[in-house]
Order: C-alpha cells, then sequence, then structure tokens
C-alpha cells in the first residue's frame, strides 16, 4: 500500500490492507476490514468501519499513528477481566457462546430490527443459565430506542435477565439518557455518547451516565482515553470495535493504564472473526486475557490480505483521513 506523505515523515514504513470473514453476523456487517501501520514502536491497526466518513475516521487514524510511533502508557496490571459479547442469536446458541472463554460477565445485544422485545428476553433467560445466579450480565441497545421504549423494555429484560450490571447506550439522545437514568434503577452506560461526540465529556456533565464505555480508536489513542478518564470521573469500561487481536491489543494496553478499573472489558471479540492476524489470537481464557503487544505474522497477513479493489479504497481512505490530521 502507498503511505500517505504525513504519516510516512512520522515514522510509518509499511501499510497492510486485510480482510477476514465473521463467524456471525454482528453490527450488520459479516466482514471485518482494515489497515495494520508500522512504526517505530510495532504494528499499529486502522479500522474505522464504512459508514463514518474522514472527518471521524480521522480520530481513528490518530490512535493508530500513537500506537505505531510512541510507547504506550506503563500497565498498572498484567491481564484483564473480559466480558463474554452475545450477538443477536436465538437462545441456544447464545447459551452456547456465553460459556466460551471462562467469562464471569456477559453483554447481551439487544434492540436489533431483526430481534423482539420477547426474543431478548428469551436470549438473556439463556445467558443467566449458562452462567448461573453470580454472574454480571449487561445488555447493549446501540441507541436504538426511545425514551419510551426503553422505559418499558427495561423492567422486562431486567427481570429476565434477574437483574442487569448496566444497560450500554439504551437512547441515542443525551437528553434522553439524563431522563431515563432518573428514572430506572437499572444503571446506564453511555458509548455512542461518548466516542460519536464532538465533546466526550459531555455525558459526564450532563449526569446522563453512570459508567463510560471507551474505545481506543473512536477515541484518539489510548493516552487521549486516559486524559479522559480522569476529567470524566466516572467509571470505564473499554471496549473493542471488532478489531483484529493487533487492535485489541491497545484497548488491553488502556484498561492496564487505568488506575482504576472496577467492570469487566469487552475486548473478548477476537473470537467474533474466522481468522486472526496473529499466531496466538486474543481469546480469553479463564475470563481474562494477558497484556501484550500483538505482533502479526506473515503468512497470516498474506492469507489475509485484502484484494487490489478493497485495497485501493484503504489506500484512498488512508490518505483522505491523513489530511484531517
Amino acid at each position: 500500500m502507498r503511505i500517505p506523505t504525513a504519516l510516512a515523515e512520522r515514522g510509518i514504513d509499511r501499510a497492510l490492507a486485510w480482510s477476514i470473514p465473521m463467524t456471525t453476523r454482528f453490527r450488520r456487517i459479516t466482514e471485518r476490514d482494515g489497515v495494520l501501520l508500522h512504526g517505530p514502536e510495532g504494528w499499529a491497526e486502522f479500522s474505522p468501519f464504512w459508514d463514518y466518513d474522514a472527518a471521524e475516521s480521522a480520530a481513528w487514524l490518530a490512535a493508530a499513528l500513537e500506537d505505531a510511533t510512541v510507547a504506550r502508557p506503563a500497565p498498572q496490571r498484567t491481564e484483564i477481566e473480559i466480558n463474554a459479547t452475545i450477538p443477536v442469536l436465538p437462545p441456544v446458541l447464545a447459551h452456547r457462546i456465553a460459556r466460551v472463554g471462562g467469562a464471569r460477565t456477559a453483554k447481551v445485544k439487544v434492540a436489533d430490527p431483526g430481534s423482539s422485545l420477547a426474543e431478548d428476553a428469551e436470549r438473556l433467560e439463556a445467558v443467566r443459565d449458562a452462567l448461573g445466579p453470580a454472574a454480571q450480565l449487561r445488555i447493549d441497545a446501540n441507541g436504538a430506542w426511545s425514551l419510551e421504549e426503553a422505559l418499558a423494555a427495561l423492567p422486562v429484560l431486567e427481570r429476565a435477565a434477574g437483574g442487569l450490571e448496566y444497560a450500554e447506550q439504551p437512547c441515542a439522545s443525551l437528553e434522553d439518557l439524563s431522563v431515563l437514568r432518573r428514572r430506572v434503577e437499572v444503571p446506564i452506560a453511555a458509548d455512542e455518547s461518548v466516542r460519536r461526540a464532538e465533546d466526550p465529556l459531555r455525558v459526564a456533565r450532563a449526569e446522563a451516565a453512570d459508567v463510560l464505555v471507551m474505545k481506543v480508536q473512536p477515541l484518539g489513542g489510548v493516552r487521549r482515553c486516559v486524559e479522559l478518564a480522569e476529567q470524566a470521573g466516572l467509571p470505564v469500561v473499554v471496549s473493542s470495535a471488532l478489531e483484529s487481536s493487533v487492535g485489541l491489543s491497545a484497548g488491553l494496553a488502556l484498561a492496564a493504564a487505568l488506575p482504576t478499573l472496577t467492570h469487566a472489558c469487552g475486548l473478548g471479540t477476537a473470537n467474533l472473526l474466522t481468522g486472526d492476524l496473529v499466531e496466538a489470537p486474543l481469546h480469553p481464557e479463564h475470563g481474562v486475557l494477558p497484556v501484550t503487544r500483538q505482533e502479526p505474522a506473515p503468512e497470516l497477513l498474506e492469507r489475509h490480505a485484502a484484494g487490489a479493489e478493497l485495497t485501493a479504497r484503504w489506500e484512498e481512505r488512508l490518505a483522505a483521513c491523513a489530511a484531517q490530521l
């Protein structure tokens, strides 16, 4: 791949586009793709989703550029507790996935256009059955509900789950989150209201959430996330953006660098890909992942190399995002 001059001047000497099919439809996609950038500190991942424009994707590039050229912050811990991530699946499959990796916490996707509230409840019941009464269950609606829908749905799903750790982004607007948080007992976590906001701290100032979900790439890098967490003063859950294990390792670096980490993190998503770019993918064991920097394997880079047309699209996108920095 051609490397934009602005990135080459900052120390990026290699760029490779990749593409890997997913094990199941997730976030309405069936294939994950992106670019690996190499610099003085090693390989980093740049993989904004295709529905993000260059202005929004520039933060993802800033994160990759930092990770490839600047040393990661000193870790405060050597392993990170991970939650299982349950896509919109039939209960029998949700039950099976919940038990993979030994997690004691599960995040269950709900409010998908192809799933009813009753089906969401059945999925939660299956996950509770799989993990037992001591497990923590959380739901993620990706901002799909109106305030009224959230007020109606949360009690139903809380009963089905036998208790919820929190509800992630139940409503899209900050105003609705703020009202909802004051009217329900389930704690509220903000994701899109943080990572897709011009001012990520506005949600904390509005007292619209109890927990902040942080993703390294959308927020511009590990160091910026650490600063935002300190300024917000709220508990943080570090989550993935469906990266390969190269990108997930940056999330682990953030989780390891936070002074306090009280919740399991959503970084166990490598099992949603049919392959990976490293020989030892970041698949949780006993509910944890080690804090480590992943090095891609040449043969896997070749196996999962993007085709000529997709590579050309990523070259164009990389240049457009570099121009935004």
